[in-house]
Formats: C-alpha cells, sequence, structure tokens
C-alpha cells in the first residue's frame, strides 16, 4: 500500500462499502417475492470496483460471491464500448455468461459519474423457477444443460434506461411463477439502484481518482493479509479425498480428491483426479469451484480481512477441463451446490491435516433442497427450500445445530409461511437424537422435518447427500448418523435415494421425511466429560442406551437423572480394554 494513502480513510471506505453492499442485501429480502429468495436468503450482492473486481461483498450467501470477478470479467470484454448510464444486465448462463447455474440470475448495473464508469452494483439471487424439466429448475435427472430450463447470456434488460418489453415477455412466458420471478427480478434492480446510490454518494464526496486509488489499496490490503494467514500454515502437500454418494437408486459414488499446495504465503487447489462431469445435474462451473474454494479458505483469514477480489489473489485453482468441478458445455448445472459445499469440505479436511485448531470435523454436507410444484386452485404453485443444517465439532467446542453451512448462510423457510402459501402441511420439524457423531466433543445432532400434501398429483424431488458417506470425524471422533429420505414414513414407507433422478409424485396426504446427517466429532468419546454426556441428555439430544455405548457413561435408573461415577469408571475401563484387543492381529 502507498505509504502516501491515509490508513483511516482507507478503513473509512472499506466500511462504506460494505454498508452499500449490505444495504443492497437487505433491500433485495426485504422486497422479494419468493420464499426461496426472502425466508431462505438465497442470493447475494456486491460492489465492484469500474474492473469488475469486488470492493465488499452482502452479508449473504459466500458460495456465490467469489464468482462474481468471472461474471464481471466476461460481462465487461463483451459489451466493452457498449456500457452506458441507465442500462441493466440480465445473464444465468454457466456457458455463456460464466454464470453457476439457470435459477441463479445477475441482475447487474453500472455506476457512472461525471459520464465516466466507476463501479457496478451486482446481485445474484437463486430464482424459484426458469422452467425446464420439473418445478424449481433442480433437475438432478437432466443430461444437459438445455433440460434445465431458460438460458440467458448477458443480455440488457434496460438499455439506456429503456425497458427491453420483449425480453421480459419471454422469461415472463417461460417459468412457471412468473409474479414471483418478475418481483425478484424487481427486487434486484431496487438493490442495484441503493448500491448506485450510495457509490455515487462516495465518488461525489472523495470525487473517481481517490475512489479507484483507495480502492486498488484495499485490494492490495487484503492480499496483504491473505498472505499472512497463509504464511502461518506449515508448508506442505495436504491431501484429501471427499465423496457424493451418487445418482439415481443405484448410484455410483463420486470421488472429489484435492492437494492442498501450501508454499509459503500462497496456496494452490488443485483438484486432478477428481470424477468427470457426469450426466445429471450436479456437475459445478469453474466459477463455482473457485467461488467455494475462496470461501474455505476465507473463513481462516483474520475477522477485519476485506471480503473483496484482493483475498483472492494468492490463491490458484487447477481444475481439469470436464471434470466435475469444472464442467464443460452441455453438461447440466442445476443441482451444483451438492458440489460446491463437498468442495468446501474437501478444503476443510485437507486444512485439518495442516492446522487442526482451526476446522470443524464433517458436518451435514449442506443444505438439503426438497422441491414441490403442482396447480392448487387453478394456479401453478412451485415450493423449494434449503434446509439447514449442523456442524462437526471442534476442538473448543461441540458442533453447532440449527445453523447453515459455512458457504451458504441461509435459512430454513418459517413453518407458518409455507402453510400460509402452499398446500403444503409440517408435520415435524426439530432435532434427532443420539445423530451427532461421539467425540471429546459432540458433533451437532441432525435434524428432520416432515412435509404432508395437501393436494393431488405433486412433482417432488430432493438433492440431499450423506447417506452412504456420513459426515466423517476428526482425530478419533466419530461420524455423525446417516441421512434418509422417506415417503410416507411407518409402515409400508418408501425409502429415497440421496440424489433421485426420476421425479416423484406425490398424492394428497402423501408425507416426505427429511433426516439430515449429524455432524462429526472431535477426539475421543471417552475422553468426553460425563458432566456434559449428562447435560446432552437433559437436553434431549441423546438416549441414556447412547450416553453408555457411545461415551461410556452410566446413569443411574429412577426419575432423577444423575451419573453412576463408579460404573461408568468401569465401563470406560472395559470399553478402552476391548478397543485394544481388537487392535491386536
Amino acid at each position: 500500500m502507498d505509504a502516501d494513502l491515509d490508513p483511516i480513510l482507507l478503513e473509512v471506505l472499506k466500511n462504506g462499502f460494505d454498508a452499500i453492499a449490505d444495504e443492497m442485501a437487505l433491500i433485495l429480502m426485504r422486497t422479494a417475492h419468493s420464499p426461496i429468495v426472502r425466508d431462505a436468503m438465497d442470493y447475494s450482492t456486491a460492489l465492484c470496483d469500474r474492473d469488475g473486481q469486488t470492493l465488499a461483498q452482502g452479508l449473504t450467501t459466500p458460495m456465490h460471491l467469489g464468482s462474481f470477478y468471472d461474471a464481471m470479467r466476461h460481462l465487461i470484454a463483451q459489451y466493452q464500448g457498449r456500457i452506458a448510464p441507465g442500462d441493466v444486465f440480465i445473464g444465468n448462463d454457466p456457458y455463456a455468461a460464466s454464470g453457476q447455474h439457470l435459477p441463479d440470475i445477475y441482475i447487474i448495473k453500472p455506476i457512472f459519474h461525471a459520464g465516466a464508469l466507476c463501479g457496478w452494483a451486482t446481485t445474484l439471487a437463486h430464482h424459484v423457477d426458469v422452467g425446464g424439466l420439473v418445478p424449481g429448475s433442480n433437475s438432478i435427472g437432466a443430461t444437459e444443460i438445455h433440460q434445465e430450463g431458460l438460458r440467458l447470456p448477458f443480455l440488457k434488460l434496460f438499455d439506456g434506461g429503456v425497458e427491453n418489453e420483449t425480453l421480459f415477455t419471454i422469461i415472463a412466458t417461460n417459468v412457471r411463477m412468473p409474479d414471483q420471478v418478475l418481483g425478484d427480478l424487481k427486487a434486484q434492480m431496487a438493490a442495484c439502484r441503493a448500491g448506485e446510490q450510495g457509490f455515487q454518494a462516495l465518488l461525489g464526496r472523495y470525487g473517481a481518482d481517490k475512489i479507484a486509488r483507495y480502492g486498488d489499496a484495499l485490494q492490495d490490503y487484503a492480499e496483504t493479509l491473505a498472505r499472512a494467514a497463509f504464511s502461518e500454515i506449515p508448508d506442505g502437500v495436504y491431501e484429501f479425498t471427499d465423496h457424493i454418494d451418487g445418482l439415481g437408486e443405484n448410484p455410483e459414488v463420486i470421488t472429489l480428491k484435492l492437494k492442498l499446495i501450501v508454499a509459503g504465503s500462497e496456496v494452490t487447489a488443485d483438484w486432478t483426479g477428481t470424477a468427470p462431469q457426469v450426466r445429471g445435474g450436479i456437475n459445478a462451473p469453474l466459477s463455482f469451484c473457485k467461488s467455494n474454494v475462496y470461501a474455505a479458505l476465507r473463513s481462516i483469514m483474520p475477522l477485519d480481512a476485506p471480503n473483496c477480489h484482493g483475498f483472492s489473489r494468492p490463491i490458484h485453482v487447477v481444475a481439469p477441463p470436464g471434470t466435475l468441478v469444472n464442467a464443460l458445455y452441455p453438461a447440466p448445472c442445476g443441482a451444483r451446490g451438492i458440489t460446491g459445499y463437498r468442495i468446501v469440505d474437501c478444503v476443510f479436511g485437507a486444512l485439518a491435516k495442516a492446522v487442526p485448531d482451526r476446522v470443524a470435523a464433517d458436518g451435514t454436507g449442506g443444505s438439503t433442497l426438497p422441491s414441490f410444484g403442482g396447480r392448487n386452485e387453478g394456479q401453478n404453485f412451485v415450493f423449494s427450500e434449503c434446509i439447514m443444517g449442523t456442524w462437526g465439532a471442534t476442538s473448543a467446542h461441540d458442533g453447532q445445530e440449527g445453523v447453515p453451512h459455512m458457504a451458504s448462510n441461509q435459512a430454513n423457510v418459517p413453518i407458518e409461511t409455507i402453510e400460509a402459501d402452499y398446500p403444503i402441511r409440517i408435520e415435524k420439524y426439530g432435532f434427532l437424537a443420539d445423530t451427532g457423531g461421539p467425540g471429546r466433543f459432540r458433533g451437532g445432532v441432525g435434524l428432520t422435518r416432515e412435509y404432508r400434501v395437501l393436494v393431488d398429483d405433486v412433482y417432488f424431488g430432493v438433492r440431499s447427500d450423506k447417506n452412504l458417506y456420513p459426515p466423517h470425524g476428526l482425530f478419533g471422533g466419530e461420524p455423525g448418523a446417516r441421512s434418509r429420505n422417506l415417503i410416507n414414513p411407518g409402515n409400508g414407507e418408501r425409502s429415497l435415494p440421496s440424489l433421485p433422478v426420476a421425479p416423484v409424485t406425490l398424492r394428497r396426504d402423501d408425507v416426505f421425511r427429511h433426516e439430515m446427517a449429524g455432524g462429526g466429532g472431535y477426539g475421543d468419546a471417552l475422553d468426553r466429560d460425563p458432566a456434559l454426556v449428562l447435560e446432552d441428555l437433559l437436553d434431549e439430544k441423546i438416549t441414556p442406551a447412547h450416553a453408555s455405548a457411545a461415551y461410556g457413561v452410566v446413569i443411574q435408573p429412577g426419575a432423577d437423572l444423575a451419573i453412576d461415577w463408579a460404573a461408568t469408571e468401569r465401563l470406560r475401563l472395559e470399553l478402552r480394554a476391548a478397543r485394544m484387543a481388537a487392535t491386536v492381529p
């Protein structure tokens, strides 16, 4: 950073940029029409400089935000010399607009001051439907992107302030829920206008040259902090292999392989050896792969490191073309979120070997995404949400529960909203006992959510994971419980795979239950403080049988739950002896 720059002004402008991006996020949330945006908060906002480098990111979805730069470079190259005040751009296609998947639509507005292009207000929102094979446009069974919905290269939704009525009509005609989709697009435009106004106020106060200069300094500062954080990691090659359960009723396990190479102040994430792209909608574009690598590594940087493009400069991503993490046309990408979560989990798995005190054991593998669609009272309905979530344990505490995966920062849709707006009733929502991976610190317990449909002929699909490969523990911690998808649980129940490729049709009063995996444990379960085991029992996170089997803690029978300390000591000695005997050849 230049010595003659004022560090106080740099901090003021950093916070000013952050405030603009956060205001955009709040406006988008408050004006959105669909629950997937308004309540689940599956969207992102960012303020970019004149070159498309992110200056600040809103408090929303980390796995989106690192991909803004690739989209902006694509847009700027495509429209160089044809960008004017009043323009609004739209795009979503992974191949024609450096997008992520078709439901994620970019709305982007250039920001001018004194006739010069000085920045960009950018938004990305997951839309409830963009057409395609299935309601919600998250078809795991798609075999090419043309089946997934409306593909939009970067186009001008407004050209010099003039609305493109033809494009609005095409969008409305191709989606199942035009009112919600157009409403969310307008919410994105409102957020962009707020970003434009906020940035223009800074430009008016400090001048375009000073803003550009301090913006460049902010990028350099973020890079400096990132390099300092990486320099604290011992040099080396840290490998990790993770899995996605696979597609359909007879899944073939899909493998992700990572070599995380730390060399001085730089980190390379090398995905050589990862599975080829698949004929199903879980493929990730390169921009999405990079974004998730950035999100994972950002989590070990100082909290005050600027969330701008600069922190990603020392990070290099090697992703062979045609693989699951760098899909090539025409690979489908609709459900690529599950691959993004696994990318982050791979980075954490590798980091656990390098900085074990700074990462958690494996969590639930990201959000589960159920989708329902059909007709009710003569109208289409489409409902999707992201069910969150549980983390693995760390070296200092139990895994968190009722929280999103760190790459998503989203929320479950309130039950009241679902039941008021859709022919769906939530029968059950809560924690599942005995599902957290045992350890000196316990993994978070899994969640369950149960939906009853109240009309006939309802399409249903689900994106989930962690049934065949449950969340792993760290340093002796045990895995969390496996996930399950059940139709009409109980007698005659039907089990669905993690990633069903064939759509399911539900009848009136059919029930879908998702049981989310529990987080992995950290450390030896027989070293867990018995008082914490009793606390878990009183909180109904475990049962007495699990307390003894997993932790060697004996609870005295009777109404007043208490630890039998003598019996606990004997049982733990017996369990350790049995463990030792099992390891002897």
